[in-house]
Formats: C-alpha cells, structure tokens, sequence
C-alpha cells in the first residue's frame, strides 16, 4: 500500500505552505529520511523529508499553495528505494534481509507492469550501478543537535569537507547557523562523508544532514551516482519539449510563477515550462528576467534610431543581484523594529574632552603592554565608566519584564561588534569587579570569536547594558538603537580636533560626542542625563576611575 505524504505542521499561526520546489522527480527512488521537496510559508522555509523508502509519486505541482495536512506526495515500493526494477526472486531475497520489506514484491512488480507514468517518467526508474552503498552496515546517519532552548531551524552556513571526502570522528566538518550564532559540526564516526542537504539550505532540528559511510568500499562506491546524474535530467526535458501529453497544466504557471511574471510584465506564452506536463515553475518565471533584455533588438532597425522621441539607454553596467537574507540578519532586524515600536525611546548627547585619557594612554601605553600582553585601548576607560555611573543610577541598569522593573547589583555589559555576518553583541560578564587590563583582554578575546563566527549563544546574552562605537567608522553623531530587553545604549563617535572654550580661551581639544538612547517607560529625563554628565566627568578626569570618587 502506498504510503502518503502530507504537509505537516511547521508552526501554531501557519496554515498553509507553497511547494517552493522538487528535489526529486516524479517516479526517482527515494531513501528514509532523504528531503525530496522545499515548502514556504510566509515566516520560513522548510525541508520535507521522505517518511520511507520507495518511489515518488508527486500530486502536487511545484509553486502550488496548499494546506496543512493535504497529501502531495505517495512512496510506492520500498524494494524501488535502491532504483532496481528487479525480478521476483530479487525482490524475495530483499524481503528475507529485511522483515519491514514483506510483501513489498507484489509492488514492485505491479510497477514494473503497469506504470501509469510518460516514457521519460519511466526512465527515471532505470537500474542503479550495482555496488551503490546503501546505507546499511557502517553507515552513521548525523542529525542536527539541539543547539539551544528557543533555536528550531538552522542553516547550513558551509561545508568545510567536500562530498565524498574520507573525515575522521570529531574532525569539523560544517558550520551551521543560527538566528543568534555560528556552530561547528564535528564528525560522529570515521568514513567517507555524504552530503544529504546543499550548502545554504535552511533546516530543521533533528533533520539528518549528512551520513558517515565506513570502510573504503563505500568510497570505491562514490563514483556511482556521479554516473548515473547526467541522466536524471531527461525526463524534465522531455516534458520541456513536449516529451509528455499536454494537459490543463501545459503554459500554465504556478501562483507563484504567475505574480513573479506578473511584476516583470511577461506573459506565460513567451516561457517555456520544465514543470510537470508542462507546467511553468517558480524557477521558470526567475530564469526569465533575461527576456526582456533581448527585447530592445527592433530599437536598432534605422527609422526608430532617428527619431529623437525615443530615449537613450543609461551607460554603463546596470546589474542586479538578489541574496536570500540570513537568520541573523533577519532576527536583527526583527528585533530593531520591535524596538522602534515597543519602547518610548529617546536620545541625549554630550560631548567629552579625550586629551586626558589619550595623555594618559600615551605615558603607559608601552608598560602596560609589557606588562599585560594587551593594548590600553579607549573601550576600558568607557567601560570602568560606566560601571561606576550604573552603579549610581540603577535604573539605566534595569529592564521591563511584563508589569515589573528589575534591577540589576551587577554590570555585564555588552560590546557591540561587527562580525562578518552581520551585528552581534557578545557580553562581559561583571565588568564592575575587572581591572583595566582584565577588560581589555575580554574585548580581544570576545571580538577574535566574534570575527570568527565562534560566539555562543550564552556569550551573547543576558546583558545590562550596551556600549557601540560607530567611531571606528568615521561616525560623528547617530542615535543608536536600544539592545532589548536592557534600557539604554551608550554610542561612541569618532575623535575630532575642534575649538572649545577653556578658563575664558579658545583651545583645540580632541572632543568626541557621546550619544546616550533610552527607554524613557523606565528611565526619566533627570537619571538620563545625570547619567551621561556622571560619565562625561569620569573621562574627562580618569583619576576618579583609580580613587573611586
């Protein structure tokens, strides 16, 4: 009996799903656990995995929405998984190796004789080349761990080792993302690697990613299915060309496919279809961005040239390039908008005086060094700053949490830096209780894993207090934006020679503004700026950071 496939749940508030794409074709063999289709919701996409070997029957055409629970797919035939239409003594042998196969045989041959598919649906179910692993012996199926609490999909940043490369137990293998960190993957066994989801797919917890296949007989194997590709994408052409008979769905376009050629202003007659029996994919409607560019070719014949109405093409390369955003990237900005939306914020500004740190810093920045092992940078003066001011003015140290205030006794505050995926906030934890020298070294240590993408999750987490410094980039003056659920960020800027009044003379001073944003629901306007004078008056004479006064 075949087994049906239907759209399972993916989320309490999603309904239904688009079939984004096949990853495998109508009547290809199937393994347990293979993902053979892409599903969008309007939050996220999501792999489908088969439920049991056998051969796809697809009933749903790619680019369709279709809702939870609609069956779209059947697996007939688990003796199909391994791609031979073998003869009934064959398919008894399978039966003996493997009790959950009983019966499977009658499936088989019913497939082998009337198979309701096109001559090109049937070509995809040709022999595999014997010797193929199969994934039983020593083969270790790796799955995605659970990485954190509130963390339900991943993707699959890179893969560190190529398909078919021999690894070793706990040998890295890929990195993963998250919508808050990076994490390596090590190997679970040793063998020969096989990639089971491509490079930048997004996919869920417990979803198998690769499998581990021991012994070198699985690598003489690997050059198998490399020779049986080419053929694979026969059947699509033959539909393509009209391989198949026409049906309904000949020329007609998924929803999908139908608004993206709808926004390029292309009508479905002039793309041809790879789907099935004709049909044009979401794929289709992409790939045809590049017919309009041969349109303009009637615009050379020599009466429109001479005509001054019609307008001149803009010079030079006018390209364009569309990247799926990250998790990151789309927590991030989830996260500020929400900001912007939920908290009352506003900004106030002062401006300090850095010749006193930037005179102390130039006596003793060679001891300290030797001494230390780390530079004396600007970022712990701000930081010992702070920790005293938070100290004074608990409130720009507390945060909401449903109808109470909670303060906080300490001070972990959260460095925001830029790594090369995009904005993250790795935390020192009580900066209070830390030495010049001990903060310094926290801010190399965090911002090395953080250019790296080897920040955890606990690092970037649980902060009081935010400090940015848009100075490093050449930033005068912004407003920087709070860190939820914390109450108030303090932004940095750049150093700047400029003339300032001094005992009744002008003087030129290295003047940097400070920017302070809050969330007025918790802080008033009297601890705002009480706050940031504290601040500025710690700089400006960094004695008192020594005297604590």
């Amino acid at each position: 009996m075949p087994t049906e496939i239907k759209i399972p749940a993916v989320g309490e508030s999603i309904t239904e799903v688009t079939i984004a794409k096949w990853l495998k074709k109508d009547g290809e063999a199937v393994k347990r656990d293979e993902v053979i289709a892409e599903l969008e919701s309007d939050k996220a996409t999501f792999e489908l995995p088969a439920e049991a070997d056998g051969t796809l029957k697809i009933r749903v055409a790619e680019g369709e929405t279709i809702g939870i629970g609609t069956v779209i797919a059947e697996l007939d035939g688990a003796a199909a998984a391994n791609g031979q239409a073998a003869p009934a003594p064959a398919s008894s042998a399978a039966t003996a190796a493997d009790p959950l196969n009983k019966g499977e045989e009658n499936a088989q041959a019913s497939d082998q004789a009337g198979y309701g598919g096109t001559p090109a649906d049937r070509a995809d179910s040709s022999p595999a080349t014997p010797g193929a692993p199969t994934g039983s012996g020593g083969t270790v199926e790796m799955k995605i761990p659970a990485v954190g609490e509130s963390i339900t999909e991943v993707t699959v940043a890179k893969w560190l080792k190529p398909d078919g490369a021999q690894v070793s137990r706990d040998e890295v293998i890929a990195e993963l993302e998250s919508d808050k960190a990076t994490f390596e993957l090590p190997a679970e066994g040793t063998g020969t690697l096989r990639h089971a989801v491509k490079e930048g797919e997004t996919i869920g917890i417990g979803t198998i990613i690769a499998r581990i296949e021991g012994g070198s007989g699985a690598a003489s194997a690997a050059p198998a299915p490399a020779a049986s590709a080419p053929a694979a994408p026969a059947p699509a052409a033959a539909l393509a060309t009209g391989g198949g008979a026409s049906t309904y769905a000949t020329g007609v376009p998924s929803p999908a496919a139908g608004k993206i050629l709808g926004e390029k202003g292309i009508s479905p007659a002039d793309v041809a279809g790879s789907g099935r029996d004709g049909r044009i994919t979401k794929e289709d409607a992409q790939n045809a961005q590049a017919k309009p560019a041969a349109a303009p070719a009637p615009a050379a014949t020599p009466a429109p040239a001479a005509s001054q109405s019609v307008p001149v093409a803009p010079a030079g390369e006018r390209g364009q390039r569309r990247e799926r955003m990250s998790n990151l990237r789309k927590t991030v900005a989830r996260r500020l908008v929400s900001v912007k939306n939920e908290t009352a914020m506003l900004t106030t500004f002062n401006e300090v005086n850095m010749q006193p740190i930037m005179d102390l810093r130039t006596k003793f920045k060679d001891k300290f060094k030797e001494k230390n092992g780390v530079g004396l940078g600007f970022m712990s003066f701000f930081t010992k700053a702070v920790c005293v001011a938070l100290q004074e003015w608990p409130a720009v140290n507390a945060y909401i949490d449903g109808g109470d205030i909670v303060y906080s006794d300490f001070c972990d505050i959260s460095i925001a830096v830029s790594a090369p995926k995009g904005l993250v906030v790795p935390v020192i934890r009580n900066a209070e209780k830390l030495s010049f020298d001990g903060i310094e070294k926290e801010v190399v240590r965090l911002a090395g894993l953080a250019r790296d993408n080897k920040l955890t999750i606990e690092q970037m987490t649980g902060g009081t207090f935010t400090i940015t410094n848009g100075g490093i980039f050449g930033s005068m003056l912004s407003t920087p934006i709070i860190n939820a659920p914390q109450s108030a960020i303090l932004g940095m800027h750049n150093i700047i020679q400029r003339p300032v009044a001094e005992n009744g003379q002008v003087v030129i001073r290295p003047m940097m503004y400070l920017a302070l944003s809050y969330d007025h629901r918790v802080i008033d306007g009297r601890e705002s700026v009480s706050f940031l004078v504290r601040v500025k008056e710690l700089l400006e004479d960094p004695t008192r950071l020594l005297l604590g006064v």
